[in-house]
């Protein structure tokens, strides 16, 4: 005979049992609920016995119309609770068969939950990532370009980072977002910091830089400034940048370790 949806399964299927310990009551609890008497079958000393008749039942409630004793071996089936243990055939559940929301990316989002609905790696991750520090402080000429030196690596996730300069893995072109954090001593002039970005060839075709001109007299008292720049690059692959500074200053100013620091990474959902 003809049909629609999935085969239906002829084995592995069975109805729920219940085995009851008996004694001079007519009052049991059912362990499913149940709308009616008719909704199971019920057997004392092996007969079947006749439902609203013989029984009553209703949700976990079964009223027997005679009272049972100890001696009594007396079990039920769900006639209407088909307990089926076939797994569905693969590939047979589609998307139009789960609720709307229903698929959370619960543990991937709340550390406290302790099961996830989706595996790892199902979503896009915003790496390549880096995020490193000065491991000592840095002298800094003046009217020179100089590349900023971090030795201490506390992010890498892809091994990009290297000899001062972040280089993109191969087939992770795309957006990036990049901060640079700088502390040095106070009282420079023409300072500019910048976010270089150079092709595999290491030539420069685009920079980012945020230019300060006159003086800079950040917190006088210790003569310690600090100041930052962001970029958002679109890169390709073998592409690299190097955080860089320059001063016009009239003496060599120093960067301090690990207050300065450079970070990035993948932008997800943009284009």
């Amino acid at each position: 005979m003809a049909y629609l949806g999935n085969q239906p399964a002829l084995s592995y299927t069975s109805f729920a049992k219940q085995d009851f310990t008996t004694s001079a009551t007519t009052s049991y609890t059912l362990d499913n609920p149940v709308a009616n008497a008719n909704e199971l079958a019920l057997f004392i000393n092996f007969v079947r016995q006749e439902p609203t008749t013989a029984y009553s039942a209703s949700g976990t409630s079964l009223t027997l119309t005679s009272a049972t004793s100890a001696s009594d071996d007396m079990y039920c089936v769900f006639l209407g609770k088909a307990v089926q243990t076939v797994n569905p055939p693969n590939a047979s559940v589609d998307t139009a068969q789960l609720a709307d929301d229903a698929v959370t990316t619960a543990k991937i989002l709340d550390a406290n939950v302790t099961s996830a609905k989706l595996a790892s790696g199902v979503l896009p991750t915003n790496t390549p990532a880096f995020l490193v520090f000065q491991s000592s402080n840095q002298s800094i000429s003046n009217t020179t370009t100089t590349i900023l030196q971090f030795g201490t690596e506390n992010i890498d996730t892809d091994n990009a980072y290297s000899s001062n300069r972040f280089t993109v893995p191969t087939g992770e072109g795309g957006l990036y977002h990049f901060a640079l954090n700088i502390q040095m001593n106070g009282n420079i002039t023409g300072a500019n910091i910048g976010i270089q970005r150079y092709n595999s060839s290491g030539g420069r075709y685009t920079s980012g830089g945020g230019n300060f001109s006159g003086a800079l007299n950040v917190n006088i008292v210790t003569s310690v400034l600090a100041f930052s720049h962001g970029a958002t690059l679109e890169l390709n692959a073998g592409d690299y940048v190097e955080a860089t500074i320059y001063h016009g200053s009239g003496s060599t100013k120093t960067t301090y370790a690990p207050s300065t620091w450079f970070g990035g990474y993948k932008l997800i959902g943009v284009s």
